[in-house]
């Protein structure tokens, strides 16, 4: 035990400077280094001041981006399993109207979120980039000791402290104070210290000059997140015009139920009328009947079991846990049949125009295509030959390891050369450039394919909402109708004027008519705000602006277009003539 505690004693007193280089060497990591959330709150502060930027630039407004969520403050790991699962635990009945199921949506859907993420993430990566070609900060120290076989013992350490810097020229900066320190503890007490100034610049002259190469990636990045603000803005109203849709699909699920039951009471009064007359029109009538109430009810359990399956995705949609019991507002199809379909009229080349103006995605397909092109240049330089100029510049002192103030810049040691690596193996970057062109003729072929798969889809959206619109205006002509038939089959059933089977008919096309009705107008408003959306030109941050007459940033057409490709499939009641069609 003495002698171990001698052997301490020994070690501690040689080798004193080497435990106090490790003292100071801790304490500037403790002061230099920062805490966990330092770090996550300065890269949120850097990527939300991107993403304001940008969307000033881009969008003309700015918006309070955050991605943070009510675990966002939990401990690293501390979230376990079973937590995830009883908070998908709740059984508590909520209604939701339309606007509340789009204010929980944006805060709890997962699919917002990882949009959201997405944009944050590919803010974050040029945050990387852009510090590449700042002033970056770098230093530490190593200390060790050592004893050799003939007792010789002696510690040594080392310390460096530098900065540095990339141009977007290609070239870089570096400067860098070091300093060294031994001292032997044994034998001759010999004790040797130096610091040395360094300065080192190096510029390359032709491959990987100049800012289209050298700052590629930082330029990539930028136009990346410009990319994913549009994509971003663009899923918000896609999104917002998908959680409306879903919302009046269950609705009109909904109507479906409450018709198919009333169809299903008609079906059991008839039933119940031809089983109490006393002079039944034949057997038949009656089995006819039985078998059209069973009918009705298989149609209405299928009914509910339809909308209770859509009600439970839309739930997922919502990000509301499975187990609450989620109710929606009647009002809400009201208000849209009150509000009726509105309408309003495009033809082909006008939709096309404005998407060219207003559509972010179609921005983003030609400005990738512009990156294509900008590779087969970058790839090209990487064929020329290396040829760098290289300077170093170096100053010593002699007062010791932290006598700064002591360099003599009388013998300052400079070095400038150039370095020249000829281009005879680019083999390599031969095929990259050859990768290069290809893709610029893919892309030229995609961007062709873009713009006319943008013609048909806006093509196809018009004739749809064209289409949904006067099948609304059908089915409400033939929900009178369709009324006024059963009611008179009724009555002329009961003065035995018309058999059973007659008003079966007239049962089931009202029934028809009635779920066609609300299914049309469901369709229309679907169809008018996919429009929107597709012409980049909606504007989803209105109040209900689902109800307005054009909640767009647009005017339209109140009149028909009168160009033959788009003349409507009816004018003032009368189905146009086909040959004017195929003219």
């Amino acid at each position: 035990m003495d002698f171990l505690q001698n052997y301490r004693r020994h070690l501690k007193s040689k080798i004193g400077h080497l435990g106090l280089a490790f003292v100071v060497s801790l304490l500037v990591t403790q002061l230099v280094g920062c805490s966990k959330g330092f770090y996550k709150n300065k890269a949120d502060k850097d990527v939300y001041a991107i993403l304001k930027k940008v969307e000033g630039d881009v969008l003309g407004r700015t918006s309070d981006f955050s991605i943070e969520t009510p675990n966002a403050n939990r401990k690293d790991g501390k979230l376990t399993s079973q937590e995830v699962l009883d908070s998908r635990d709740h059984t508590e009945k909520i209604t939701l109207s339309l606007d509340q199921a789009l204010d929980y949506a944006i805060r709890n859907s997962r699919e917002y979120q990882s949009e959201k993420e997405r944009l944050y993430l590919t803010a974050l990566t040029l945050t990387g980039e852009k510090h590449r070609f700042r002033l970056n900060f770098s230093g530490g120290s190593r200390a060790n000791y050592s004893r050799l076989s003939d007792g010789e013992e002696n510690a040594s350490a080392s310390s460096e402290l530098s900065v540095g810097q990339a141009f977007a020229t290609g070239g870089s900066l570096g400067i860098a104070i070091a300093n060294d320190l031994l001292q032997y503890f044994t034998g001759d007490p010999r004790r040797s210290a130096s610091s040395a100034l360094s300065l080192n610049v190096f510029q390359p002259l032709l491959r990987g000059a100049g800012k289209t190469v050298a700052a590629e990636r930082l330029t990539q990045a930028n136009r990346n997140v410009v990319y994913a603000v549009r994509d971003f803005t663009h899923f918000q109203n896609s999104f917002s015009v998908k959680i409306v849709n879903d919302y009046f699909d269950l609705l009109q699920l909904k109507n479906v139920i409450f018709n198919e039951y009333n169809n299903y009471e008609s079906r059991q009064a008839n039933t119940e009328y031809l089983t109490a007359r006393e002079d039944r029109e034949s057997p038949e009538a009656q089995g006819d009947a039985e078998q059209n109430e069973l009918e009705a009810k298989n149609r209405y359990i299928s009914s509910i079991t339809r909308y209770r399956n859509a009600l439970d995705q839309f739930k997922i949609t919502l990000g509301l846990p499975q187990t609450c019991d989620l109710r929606l507002d009647d009002r809400e199809i009201e208000l849209l049949r009150s509000a009726g379909a509105k309408s309003f009229y495009l033809d082909r080349e006008e939709a096309f125009e404005i998407a060219l103006k207003h559509r972010l995605p179609l921005f983003n397909q030609i400005d990738r295509f512009e990156d294509s092109k900008r590779q087969v240049s970058i790839a090209a330089n990487q064929l020329k030959a290396d040829l760098n100029l290289i300077s170093t510049t170096t100053v010593d002192s002699d007062g010791g390891p932290t006598d700064y103030t002591n360099f003599d810049f009388n013998k300052v040691r400079t070095t400038v050369g150039l370095q020249l690596d000829l281009p005879l193996d680019r083999l390599r970057e031969r095929n990259d450039y050859r990768v290069t062109l290809i893709n610029f003729e893919a892309s030229i072929r995609s961007l062709g394919k873009n713009f006319d798969e943008l013609r048909n889809l806006l093509d196809q959206r018009i004739r749809e909402l064209e289409q949904f619109r006067q099948s609304y205006e059908i089915q409400q002509n033939a929900v009178v109708l369709a009324q006024k038939r059963v009611e008179g089959n009724q009555l002329r059933l009961k003065a035995g004027t018309v058999i059973f089977r007659r008003l079966s008919e007239s049962q089931d096309a009202l029934i028809a008519a009635k779920n066609a009705e609300t299914r049309a107008l469901v369709d229309y408003l679907g169809a008018r705000l996919d429009l929107l959306v597709d012409l980049g030109v909606l504007e989803s941050d209105q109040q209900r602006y689902w109800l307005k007459e054009n909640p767009s940033k647009i005017s339209f057409k109140k009149n028909p277009s009168l160009s033959a490709d788009d003349l409507p499939l009816e004018s003032e009641g009368v189905v146009i003539d086909p040959n004017k069609l195929f003219e």
